[in-house]
Order: C-alpha cells, then structure tokens, then sequence
C-alpha cells in the first residue's frame, strides 16, 4: 500500500481564490480597448482587464485578511475570460501581464510567504490551440489527428470540421449530444470551442507532462487540475504526480471532485480535491430553511440539514480519507462554478459568519473565494465572477471583520489546523452542533447555535477538560457575545461540571470556541 504523504505547508494554509480577470487591475499595464466597465454586471464573453501585477499589489490586503496562499483560475494564454479555452500553456496571457507579470507576482508572493496554485486544464484544449487549428486548416494531412478525437473518414473524405457551428446546429447538439459526428471531432461538453485532449495518445501526455513539470520548475506552488475523473486513466495521474513532486515534493495536487474521491486520494494521484462535499453540508445546515434549493450547483441536490443530520454528513466526510488527506481537502464555501454562498442562503449574514467560523475550525485547507469577506453575491455563471469592488464603501465592514478574527483564530491555534477532531453534541432540538479540536498540550472545543433561538450551553465534554475546569471563550463573536452565568447580566463563568460544559448562554445564530484557561 502507497504510504500516503501531503504537502505539509497545506495543512497551515488559508487559501484564497482568485478569478484573474476580475480581481484587480495594475495601471502599470496597457490594456485592450473595449473591456467592460469594472463595476458592471459580468457576461460570458466580455473582459474587465484584471491583471496579475494588480494581484500583487493587493498583496497587502490579502496579508492582513490572513491569507497565505491563493489558488488562480486558470492564466494561460486564451481567448475566454475564464481562460479554460487554452491557446497556450506555456505563455500567460497577455492580458495579464504576460510571463513577466507572473514572475513579478510569484516573487513578491514568495517574499510574503504567500503560495501560488494554478488551475491545470488538461482534458480539453480550444480551437485556438497550435495543434487543434493545425488540424482545422490541413484536415487529413495533419500530423496532429492523434492529439484529439476526430471523425477520420470524414476528413479522408475531404469534409471540412465544424468548429463554428450555426446556432441551429448548437441547438442539436444540446439535443443529440453527438460532437463527434456533427462537428467532425469530439467535444467537451458538446461545447465546440472545447476540443477534448486524446491523453491516450504519448505526445499528448508527454506535452501535458512537460507544462505540469515547466510551471512547478518556474515557481508555481502546485496545480488545481480541472475535470480530471474525465481522463479516466490512474496511470496518467500516477505519472503526472511522479513528474509534479519530483519538480517538487512538496507541490500540492488538488483535483476539481464534486464527489466521493477515494480512488483519486490513496497517495499515488492527488493530495486533495475541492471539497463539494464539505460546501453542500454547510449550505445545508448553516442555511437551513432559507437555503434556495431551486439551484443544483454542480447538478447536486442542495437540502436543509438538521444539527444531526450535519454531524452525521461531517463524520461520514471524515471516514471517507485518510487523515493525511483530510488535512489538505481544500475547503471552500464559494466558488466561480456556483452561486456564491450568501446569495444561496438568500443573503443571510449570521449563515455566512457560522459556516465561515466552522471552515476555519475544520480540518483541511479553508479557500475563501475572493470577496466572500466583503459581503460579495452572485447568481450562478457569469453572475458570480463578479469585478471585486474597491471602493472601500461599498464593503460590508463587520463581515471582513469576522473573516479576519476567524482567519487569525486558525492561525493562533495548531489544534484547529493539525488537531485531531471530535464530535460532542448534536441537538435538533436547539439546532446546536458542538465538536472539539485536540492537538498537543491544546484542547478547544467549539460550539455553533445555528437556532433563532438562545441556548443553554450544555455540552458534554467526554474527558476533554477536568471537572472543575474553566475555560474562556476565543471567540466572543456572534450576533451578540454570550452571557456568562446563564442569564442576562450574570457573573459566572463557563465550566466543566460533571463532564458538561456550562455556564453560558449562546445568543441565536452565535458561537464559542472554549479553551481551558491557563
């Protein structure tokens, strides 16, 4: 059995997300004609004129939220403003920066202590890449047919391929889901500026090989890989890791898996995925009855979930990998492929503040998608990849606060970082869940009062702290701080009592982080 290793400056990280063309523009760099106006709705094709040298020098900000690694969207060379149509893998797109910027941005990122993940798009191509458009323009004669699934009779035949496509034949395709025969060539989603990559082919693995070990040689800190279940091939991702951690060891690897993920994490193909799992549960409990589940973001299913049903989703999430890779799971709460997070729990801050509090107390990597923190919203694609407002007024002030005492909380404490995690109550009754972190010489325990209703803290403690033990609260944050004593205007103090923890009553939708005082 693969002995399982994982990066270890993962498990200390705080990530956040950046979608490139959207973050933050450098006056350093000229920029194209016809970009959108910054603060105007998104759609799918225009550009706003983000850039990479803007990413740095917003680096401040993201030090003070707490930030120490971002994971990029991808910044190669393409013809979308979401750059998954890759033209060159090899070359930063321009409109970035360019190779320059990136180097500029790494090294000051470096400098900060600050890791950089790109976004690896290795199953699909665009109709812009050297080797699609090769085939496009010489058909048959191409050298290049292996690199990708065409129709070959067709192009023996003389027939042109069909990567422009009438809007009725688009219309078909939706229909029929036949690329290969309607446009002469397979097609990722049936979408045709999407060529798919035949990684069955050795140029086309050595080639993806090759940009994954160039990236990692050049600086970058690891790769996101997006759809990778759709090369379905472990020894291609054997191989890609053999390659990445020897550029590397301590690269990190994080496959885009919306589920169960255990054939990808025995330690021989990825550390970690993006944990949708992870981002369902907390929709579905810090959300509640105001959860909107008309949305399937990623096609699942989003539900209320009771305090038992979230403590028996969050075990079941813990058993599913070994503990070497729950401490790298990047978890996240938003991402630019689904509505952001307070838009889903239509807009309820208390939602965003508890889920963000347990993300920053569980175990793995939290990744905050850029502007969670200030209150951002967006519907699903383009809506959620919205321009980030820099104008300081229109921030929500009080969540950027919560978000960077909750970061600051993470990092103070190794126990909410490496500490190994135990659940202790789970009550439908109050909607209160409770769990604890157990690291060296260091025991917290946390509870979250999802209800709109106070609560009575009541908590077993199953031999975490002594009997007779005070502890105080790290936290102090909630719609209110919590009263001491039980009642208003009391001067007690929250104890451990005959294995209970008491003492306290939790405001609605607050919580506490205990820790025995010293």
């Amino acid at each position: 059995m693969t002995q399982i290793v994982t990066p270890d400056w993962v498990k200390d990280a705080v990530f956040y997300q950046i979608f490139p063309d959207r973050f933050a523009r450098s006056k350093r760099l000229p920029k194209p004609s016809n970009l959108e106006p910054w603060d105007s709705p998104p759609t799918g094709y225009g550009f706003k004129g983000g850039d990479l040298l803007g990413v740095a020098e917003r680096l401040d900000y993201l030090a003070e939220l707490g930030i120490t690694a971002i994971y990029f969207n991808p910044i190669f060379q393409s013809a979308a403003n979401h750059r998954y149509h890759t033209h060159d893998y090899y070359q930063v797109d321009p409109i970035l920066g360019g190779n320059e910027a990136f180097r500029e941005l790494l090294d000051v990122a470096h400098a900060r202590g600050i890791h950089v993940v790109l976004d690896g798009v290795f199953n699909h191509a665009s109709r812009g890449f050297y080797q699609f458009n090769h085939a496009l323009e010489n058909g048959a004669a191409s050298p290049y047919l292996d690199w990708f699934y065409f129709d070959e009779e067709r192009l023996r035949a003389g027939e042109q391929l069909d990567a422009y496509p009438s809007p009725e034949k688009k219309r078909r395709l939706r229909r029929t889901h036949r690329s290969l025969q309607e446009l002469g060539y397979q097609a990722w989603w049936d979408l045709p500026a999407l060529p798919k990559l035949n990684t069955d082919t050795l140029a086309v693995r050595r080639f993806i090989l090759d940009v994954a070990r160039y990236w990692v040689e050049f600086g970058a800190d690891g790769w996101r890989l997006d759809v990778p279940h759709e090369i379905d091939d472990d020894e291609f991702w054997r191989e890609f890791r053999r390659v990445v951690k020897a550029a590397n060891p301590e690269a990190y690897i994080v496959g885009e898996i919306w589920f169960d993920a255990r054939r990808w994490l025995q330690g021989d193909q990825f550390d970690a995925v993006m944990n949708y799992i992870f981002n369902r549960a907390c929709l579905g409990f810090f959300g509640g009855e105001r959860l909107d589940t008309t949305q399937r973001p990623g096609g699942y299913e989003l539900r209320p979930l009771s305090a038992v049903q979230f403590a028996d989703a969050v075990d079941h999430m813990l058993a599913l990998y070994d503990w070497e890779v729950t401490l790298v799971q990047l978890n996240l709460l938003s991402s630019h492929d689904m509505p952001r997070f307070l838009t889903l729990v239509r807009g309820d801050k208390a939602a965003l503040k508890l889920a963000t509090l347990f993300q920053m107390t569980f175990p793995g990597a939290p990744c905050v998608y850029y502007g969670d923190e200030i209150g951002m919203e967006g519907r699903r694609d383009p809506d959620c990849r919205r321009a980030f407002p820099w104008d300081e007024t229109r921030w929500d002030h009080d969540l950027l606060t919560f978000f960077r005492r909750a970061i600051a909380l993470r990092h103070d404490h190794p126990a909410l970082r490496r500490g190994r995690y135990l659940r202790l109550h789970a009550d439908d009754q109050h909607g209160v869940y409770a769990f604890a972190r157990q690291g060296e010489g260091e025991t917290l325990a946390i509870v979250l009062n999802n209800s709109s209703a106070s609560y009575e803290l009541d908590v077993p403690a199953r031999g975490l702290f002594a009997d007779g033990t005070a502890l105080h609260d790290l936290w102090e944050i909630g719609t209110s701080p919590p009263t001491l004593g039980g009642s208003e205007g009391g001067r007690g103090r929250v104890q451990v009592a005959a294995g209970r923890i008491t003492g306290a009553t939790l405001p609605p939708r607050s919580g506490m982080v205990l820790a025995g005082e010293k």
